[in-house]
């Protein structure tokens, strides 16, 4: 351990109380999010990234997170421990300082950490008050300390318990069943972000130990997570799905100005872009100044090399920024001591010193790249060409799709039934698969708020179109004219001009059977890939339709899935004196009358809507390129892993 790092002391006296945590139980979601899914794994992250604050300081290089029966978690670190000393200005030991203030740690002092994750320093304290029970235990000094807490209050004084010959922090913690509306932790969810964390902090070792799950041979589910290299590996993972266009991922790690910066990036044959940004750890999803550094680098640098080859010279227009982004997947990741956030969701950085920054890293690596790599440097201009004339093609298909008002210019698609409101925050529009089911629906509807927008099959694949032919498409074009979205830039083509969106509710609505799920999943691809906006503000949902109808006699009951089948089945036996019970898969929307489908999937005070929401950004990239890309390997494995249909239509 340097010098520096031994000079760093962590002690009671780092640690500063800012504000009371009274407000937490109160308002949590102005602390964590939401109570949903979300928030409740955002309670795992802030425990965790305690933990890489440790390692991020040199201190730490092992974390095991485990998820334990009943809905608990235990996070455990080989760090300096939490001090447990006397806090001067509290009065109390530093431990229960750190846990029962809100925004207490060690991250505020800046002698104790140059840089910190964590989304806005709520930390232990805010997981503390939102949890029915939290237990600290703490190795320092050769002795185990602890505290319990219910609610965000102590339930004894911070005691030694024991001797120890190692250093480090445990927290075990339960959520608060009156709090949050699911207790039910994701393990892949949880394993996406640790897998994440372990990219972007090389060296740094990961364990996730789910206890409430065991295989075959009686052991619990589990997974190391660690990279030696970081953010080229990062990449390598999520470009795996895809075919290179060139021969080695482009990587950077340095210093500018300052600032720490780290950049991998690689090109596809895809006409995707996929660029995540982070600052801290944070997934800065509305990127920011690294990432308008990292567009200026980019093009700068390629845009003076492919002047300089003289491969533009029978280009007739000017190459655009978005060219040289198209086929590309680029991690860039920066840490900054203190970090202005701005956006809607605060995950915008704003600290204008960190784009010259990453523009100069960016072009130093590009530069010394293209020279190196001449083959692979002509193979990256042939293709930005190639995407700036599908640009060109596309801006006239573009056009096309365009509409100056949502009731003037082209008019509403014919097939659309559109509401009656005209007030966008209660309306919503249905995608339905067929125009069958779109018969029905239509029939079954609330005329009032409720838009139907029939389906034709299966709709384009845009993760394997160019973009015009994704524009020439009449389905995709249909969606864009219905919701009444403006599309597009020369600078940014997928950017969209949401001030005259007609819906605050977009449902895909599809049969409950193969062919459904892949329709699903082919809208669910473009939007995320063209209307990425409208899934992060909450708008995109999926219907839920029921799987059975359960009949004996005059009474029936419906049901989602085998489970509530089997409760229906055994509650109708029990009704009277025949065994004598029928049950009707649904396979299609079209097997139910205008009644039926509206009392079940679409009336507001029955129906379960699944809103569809993005954890993890670049997991979401790598999963749609698996699954709507070329390579067929992997989506083979994934669906034989996940499939859901195999028994239910034998």
């Amino acid at each position: 351990m340097s010098e520096e790092k031994k000079s760093s002391e962590y002690s009671a006296d780092s640690i500063q109380a800012l504000e009371g945590m009274e407000h937490v139980r109160m308002r949590p979601s102005m602390y964590i999010g939401d109570v949903g899914v979300r928030g409740l794994h955002h309670l795992v992250y802030e425990v965790v990234d305690n933990s890489i604050d440790e390692a991020m300081g040199g201190f730490c290089d092992t974390i095991y997170i485990t998820m334990l029966e009943g809905e608990g978690i235990r996070v455990r670190d080989n760090g300096r421990g939490i001090p447990i000393g006397m806090h001067k200005k509290e009065g109390v030991s530093a431990l229960e300082v750190v846990m029962t203030k809100i925004g207490a740690g060690g991250k505020f002092d800046k002698d104790s950490y140059k840089v910190s994750g964590g989304l806005h320093g709520v930390g232990v304290s805010c997981v503390n008050a939102l949890s029915i029970k939290l237990k600290a235990t703490v190795h320092k000094e050769g002795k185990i300390w602890e505290q319990e807490y219910s609610q965000g209050k102590k339930k004894y004084d911070v005691k030694q318990i024991g001797e120890t010959d190692w250093t480090g922090t445990v927290v075990e913690f339960f959520p608060d069943p009156e709090i949050f509306d699911t207790l039910e932790y994701s393990y892949e969810t949880i394993a996406s972000r640790m897998r994440e964390l372990a990219y972007l902090n090389k060296g740094i070792t990961i364990v996730l130990v789910d206890e409430r799950t065991k295989d075959e041979e009686g052991n619990f589910k589990n997974e190391t997570f660690h990279s030696t290299i970081g953010l080229p590996e990062f990449v390598e993972y999520l470009d795996g799905t895809r075919e290179r266009l060139i021969s080695k991922v482009i990587s950077m790690e340095g210093e500018k100005n300052g600032v720490p910066v780290e950049v991998a990036m690689v090109y596809n044959n895809s006409y995707s872009e996929n660029i995540h940004s982070y600052v801290n750890n944070i997934n800065t999803h509305e990127g920011g100044t690294h990432l308008s550094g990292f567009r200026r680098g980019l093009t700068h640098t390629l845009k003076k090399y492919a002047e300089e080859s003289g491969l533009l010279s029978k280009l007739k227009f000017d190459i655009a920024g978005d060219d040289f982004r198209e086929g590309l997947t680029a991690i860039i990741s920066v840490k900054v001591g203190e970090p202005q956030f701005e956006g809607q969701t605060k995950t915008k950085l704003g600290n204008r010193n960190v784009t010259s920054a990453v523009s100069q890293a960016v072009g130093e690596m590009l530069q010394s790249y293209l020279e190196e790599n001449p083959n692979d440097a002509k193979a990256i201009v042939q293709k930005v060409i190639l995407a700036a004339q599908a640009r060109h093609a596309a801006r006239k298909a573009r056009e096309m799709v365009q509409r100056k008002n949502p009731m003037g210019g082209m008019g509403l698609p014919g097939k659309l039934s559109d509401c009656a409101s005209k007030d966008a925050s209660i309306s919503e529009v249905y995608l339905v698969e067929g125009d069958s089911a779109g018969g029905t629906a239509k029939q079954g509807r609330d005329r009032h708020f409720q838009a139907i927008m029939p389906l034709r099959g299966k709709i384009l694949n845009v993760e394997k179109a160019m973009q015009h032919k994704i524009f020439e498409n009449e389905e995709i074009k249909n969606i864009y004219t219905a919701l009444g979205v403006r599309i597009g830039t020369e600078e940014d083509s997928k950017a969209l001009n949401l001030e005259k969106l007609r819906y605050h509710k977009v449902i895909i609505m599809c049969d409950a059977d193969v062919d459904g799920s892949h329709i699903q999943t082919l809208i669910l691809t473009f939007f995320f890939r063209y209307m990425k906006e409208l899934i992060e503000m909450g708008y995109i949902y999926i219907a839920t339709p029921p799987l059975y109808l359960v009949k004996k006699g005059k009474k029936s009951g419906y049901a989602w899935n085998e489970e509530e089948r089997d409760v229906l089945v055994n509650d109708l036996k029990g009704s009277g004196d025949e065994k004598s019970v029928g049950i009707q898969r649904y396979k299609g929307l079209g097997e139910m009358n205008a009644e039926q489908l509206w009392s079940t999937t679409m009336n507001p005070e029955f129906r379960t809507l699944r809103q569809v929401t993005i954890t993890s950004a670049t997991e979401s990239d790598r999963i749609f390129s698996m699954l709507m890309g070329d390579e067929v390997p992997p989506r083979r494995e994934f669906i034989e892993k996940n499939a859901i249909y195999a028994n239910i239509d034998a």
